[in-house]
């Protein structure tokens, strides 16, 4: 049986679709048991069926899965194909028939430069990443609980938006069968399960990527033009700008493309999506528009020092690598506070939040959760949850949610049946043993406690500029966010200056040709069409410091 389309991830290509497609690639009969890609290796080519039916599915042998069902007219493959992944699942003809296969190469022109042909692909991938994290379909992360390098993992699949599923070898008999199979003692874990098969041993964050097509070994440039440090909306909307102006970019990113803006469920007041748009999509259309232009960003690689050299800038990175460039545009955001409440580690990544996307909320399904925060982040992240949660806390420090949130929340929130708003709250206490129950929360206006029903905490109190790396490289603020323009201007050394004549341009440091953007700059407005707006400006900047250089 074909699997239904509800959500939209399966449409039927048109005569004149298929068409435009078949120029591009060949017809090729199928038989039944044809393996199209296999699941964990790279497919080369993007398939239509026309004739038949293909299955999609996971795992192999006794242990494969069907995952999706495709007919006449349907097309395979999932956002990855487009950049560089691995598959996280595979394709097997189950009714022989006929394929239309086009190149990679040959297929992501028409993806990037046909409005209507690459918008239906390109939709129907990103909405086909998220069916796969909501099945928990992909990697297998198996480890403690307890265990940080377990959280690591946990959050960098996440935030990276890798379909996975978690095994807590504390308590899942799963974990135990797949450990015992692979001959891993449970206190040599975590490990991560790529396709099935293949087994990695408390892989670093940079290794996982490696092999998830996050990082690929490409050539740069001796000297690049403009180097981009961080890759949330701002960092992003440089690249694509430098990039299409021509400029040679190299750009990388600590954790994940799309910054804090990733983390969150729906932006709604974006210009030019009525609708919304999730974080994710957003960063994910953006990291592909990146590419397009030849802007590909390395991930993840977090700088640890920026230096002048030669009349250039030399920043090193955390794996030793050092990337020179005549500019240099700091985009590194922000990071969200942690809770400080005692014995609350021990939840975070397994019971405990600070992202509210489909990959968080496939923990919780129809669970009791609270949501911590006021502002515009935690009235999305209620609204979301409180489409399948039995009941949404949102615990609110001070006493009136049109403080911080924009009123279209406010009104989504305090109409939400499942959404109970408590002001005046502050979180003092967890309640439970390996798993979360609840919270001690207290009223600070009456000076009451009472334990709330909690299985999962969901927390959004703010964040901090992410600029420690910078001390001494550039002036900052007391608070740690980067001054720019005329706030630059009078901590400039003047011996650095004596050959610019002029002043700092308006994103520009106390460092000619060091320009900052986004949230990690002082005085920014923090919402994701400013950050982007601030990455397009940057360029031009760019450019006349380039010019001034020539």
């Amino acid at each position: 049986m074909e699997t239904p389309d509800p959500d939209g991830a399966f449409p039927r290509l048109t005569d004149e679709q298929i068409d435009t497609l078949a120029r591009l690639g060949s017809v090729r009969p199928t038989r039944v048991g044809d393996r199209l890609y296999e699941q964990g290796a790279q497919a080369g080519d993007f398939y239509v069926v026309l004739a038949g039916m293909v299955a999609v599915v996971e795992g192999a042998g006794a242990r494969q899965r069907i995952v999706q069902v495709h007919g006449p007219r349907r097309f395979l493959g999932e956002v990855g194909l487009l950049e560089g992944q691995p598959a996280f699942v595979g394709a097997v003809v189950v009714q022989p028939g006929e394929v239309l296969a086009v190149p990679l190469d040959s297929l992501r022109p028409v993806v990037l430069g046909d409005p209507a042909l690459g918008e239906e692909i390109l939709r129907a991938y990103l909405i086909r990443r998220s069916l796969l994290i909501g099945h928990g379909a992909g990697l297998r992360i198996i480890g403690s609980c307890f265990s940080p390098d377990t959280r690591r993992l946990l959050e960098f699949a996440a935030r990276n938006r890798l379909p996975h599923r978690y095994l807590d070898v504390e308590k899942d008999a799963k974990a135990e069968t797949l450990l015992t199979r692979f001959g891993v003692p449970p206190d040599e874990t975590p490990v991560v399960v790529l396709d099935g098969k293949d087994l990695l041993r408390n892989p670093s964050n940079a290794e996982l990527a490696s092999r998830m097509g996050l990082r690929r070994p490409e050539p740069r440039p001796e000297v690049s033009d403009l180097l981009v440090i961080g890759a949330g909306p701002a960092g992003l909307a440089t690249v694509v700008y430098a990039a299409s102006d021509g400029l040679t970019v190299a750009a990388v990113e600590g954790t994940a493309t799309g910054g804090q803006a990733g983390t969150t469920s729906r932006i709604e007041n974006y210009l030019g999506f009525p609708a919304g748009i999730s974080g994710a999509e957003l960063a994910e259309r953006s990291t592909i528009q990146a590419d397009k232009f030849g802007g590909r960003v390395t991930v993840p690689a977090a700088a640890l020092t920026l230096r002048p050299c030669g009349g250039h800038h030399l920043v090193g990175l955390d794996d030793g690598t050092e990337l020179t460039a005549r500019a240099v545009v700091i985009a590194t955001g922000v990071r969200y506070r942690r809770l400080p409440v005692p014995g609350i580690e021990r939840y975070e990544g397994t019971c405990v939040y600070y992202a509210a996307t489909a990959h968080e909320a496939r923990t919780c399904r129809t669970a009791p959760v609270s949501v911590v925060g006021g502002g515009n982040s935690a009235g999305q992240a209620a609204v979301f949850l409180a489409r399948e949660s039995s009941q949404v806390h949102l615990l609110v420090r001070g006493g009136d949610l049109g403080d911080n949130m924009s009123r279209y929340l406010v009104d989504q929130v305090t109409s939400h049946p499942r959404i109970a708003v408590l002001t005046h709250t502050e979180v003092r206490d967890v309640v439970g043993d390996e798993d979360l129950r609840g919270l001690v929360v207290e009223d600070t206006a009456a000076g009451e406690r009472q334990v709330v029903d909690t299985q999962v905490l969901f927390v959004f109190i703010g964040a901090r500029p992410h600029t420690t790396w910078l001390a001494g490289a550039v002036a900052l603020d007391p608070d740690g966010f980067v001054l720019t323009g005329p706030d630059a201007d009078g901590h400039r050394d003047d011996g650095v200056w004596r050959h610019v004549p002029r002043r700092p341009l308006a994103l520009e440091t106390t460092r000619p040709g060091v320009f900052a953007v986004g949230d990690v700059r002082r005085g920014s407005v923090k919402r994701v069409s400013a950050a982007a707006g601030e990455g397009a400006t940057a360029v031009r900047m760019v450019h006349d410091h380039l010019f001034e250089e020539d």
